[in-house]
């Protein structure tokens, strides 16, 4: 296993937050001033959540949402479409020695965030933490 991996059980090193938050704005800023040659690609709003980059920073995921969650096959295809140029702009904007190939993922993030709260606001659920807060509160 690669020191520094999700996967070994260790979180992303210092180095791997601040590259991949560095592409997150680059990224969000390009595709937010429409700086592609994609008319397509510049008509939808994207948003970019979290970008995760590998220990050896070679590979960069970025996690992406369309604005209101439609269209998301559409957005991912345009964006690996125009993954060169992407990668292109973001290396003029970054002093990095190498630039990460870019890949992206849909973001999941307020799916769960919904579920979460869904489930939270089940009767069942809210009975149990208040049984819980009382046990405690004893």
């Amino acid at each position: 296993m690669a020191k520094n991996s999700h996967s070994s059980g260790r979180g992303p090193s210092q180095r791997q937050l601040r590259v991949g938050e560095l592409i997150r704005r680059n990224l969000s800023e390009i595709l937010m001033r429409g700086d592609i040659h994609d008319p397509d690609l510049n008509r939808i709003s994207i948003t970019v959540g979290e970008v995760r980059c590998t220990p050896d920073l070679h590979i960069a995921t970025a996690f992406i949402l369309p604005l209101g969650g439609e269209g998301a096959d559409e957005a991912l295809s345009l964006l690996r479409k125009n993954r060169h140029e992407i990668r292109r702009t973001i290396g003029k904007k970054m002093a990095l020695k190498h630039t990460p190939e870019l890949r992206y993922e849909i973001d999941h993030t307020f799916d769960q965030m919904d579920a979460t709260r869904r489930l939270l606001e089940n009767e069942t659920v809210q009975r149990d933490v208040a049984i819980t807060d009382e046990d405690s509160t004893s």
